[in-house]
């Protein structure tokens, strides 16, 4: 790792690149932000496509929510096998976006669709209005409340006992805090049974600059500055991106290593994805050495090209991510061996 610290040489004032503004009480005016949202579309009819969807509350109190995808042919005919559960959690650094936003709907509808699964992707409180660990919170609510909710869609279409809980972005770190959290007391989620994880480029930072943020600093996706300050809105006050929910190669807690302990001892196994295009790419291959030096089964999908978030920003990109995620969770279900060599970790495409 570089030592450079500083935010220097950055072209981008993350505030005009998202087009938001920070309110005088530091709450944030999201209203140009650059992506709409997308209406669901629950009942199934010829023009609904091949995937329905609709929201449905989690905590009235704190606004929380989901959107359940379900593919199309299954709520036409109504029997057959129960299909896997995806519990998505969406990007957009803890400070933007939502299930409804378009660029995670049409991702959600297409994971739906490739991998033949009810996804509940789950709407959480934002940063800087509720800062880290708000989100986390709301997110394992989420999962309680999947075990007992009584939506028809999910009792009737998703097999509870196949789950896999997958984020893109802030949701990977989402995901992941979210295993860690719950491994420990995994019981009280029964009859919902974790299978894995998907961390899909998830979003890590720290201090010390890689050097990848080096060379990527002014990108056209993911700009330094704007992950600087997506940091600086969402963790906890007085705390720098060190912090255990930022960095965990500087992270050394005891809390986290029992964490991933315990999910060594379930047989979780988590798969990690990026691209070279990316500027978090180093902090994605660091964090999957070294959870897999401590035991866990870790596959990594780590590829040329790209840039943040490329596949959910172009659909006809994501085949190659659908076909990994087909035969990871696959052998997840199946209790199988490791994808791909030996050690866990693609390296034909390796960063």
């Amino acid at each position: 790792m570089s030592t450079e610290t500083a935010s220097s040489n950055l072209d981008v004032n993350p505030l005009e690149y998202l087009q938001v503004t920070l309110n005088p009480d530091r709450t944030l005016n999201r209203e140009l932000f650059i992506f709409p949202d997308t209406s669901a579309i629950p009942d199934p009819t010829p023009h609904a496509g091949p995937v329905l969807s609709k929201d449905v509350p989690i905590n009235p109190s704190h606004n929380t929510r989901a959107r359940i995808f379900l593919p199309h042919h299954r709520a036409r005919s109504g029997s057959g096998e129960k299909l896997p559960l995806i519990l998505y959690y969406h990007g957009g650094g803890f400070i933007l976006c939502s299930p409804a936003s378009n660029i995670f709907h049409e991702f959600c509808v297409t994971l739906a669709r490739e991998l033949s699964a009810v996804v509940v992707s789950v709407a959480y409180r934002l940063s800087p209005e509720h800062r880290l660990p708000a989100a986390y919170d709301d997110a394992v609510e989420a999962l309680h409340w999947v075990k007992t909710a009584q939506d028809e869609w999910l009792v009737d279409h998703a097999d509870l006992s196949k789950c896999h809980l997958m984020g893109s972005s802030a949701g990977g770190n989402l995901a992941f805090h979210v295993g860690l959290h719950i491994s420990a007391s995994h019981e009280d989620l029964k009859p919902l049974k974790i299978r894995g994880l998907i961390l899909h480029q998830p979003f890590f930072g720290g201090n010390q600059r890689t050097p990848s943020e080096l060379r990527l600093a002014n990108n056209h996706m993911l700009p330094l500055a704007v992950a600087d300050l997506m940091w600086e809105l969402s963790l906890p006050l007085g705390v720098d991106r060190d912090h255990e929910y930022c960095n965990l190669a500087a992270y050394g807690g005891s809390k986290l290593w029992e964490g991933v302990d315990k999910m060594r001892s379930l047989g979780w196994r988590l798969l990690v994805t990026g691209c070279d295009g990316d500027l978090l790419i180093d902090r994605q291959v660091e964090m999957a050495k070294l959870l897999k030096e401590k035991g866990l089964s870790v596959v990594s999908d780590f590829t040329e090209g790209g840039y943040h978030a490329f596949e959910a920003m172009e659909p006809n990109k994501s085949k190659p991510l659908v076909l990994t995620l087909k035969s990871f969770m696959s052998t997840t279900v199946a209790g199988q061996g490791a994808v791909g060599p030996p050690d866990g970790v693609s390296t034909q495409n390796a960063a």
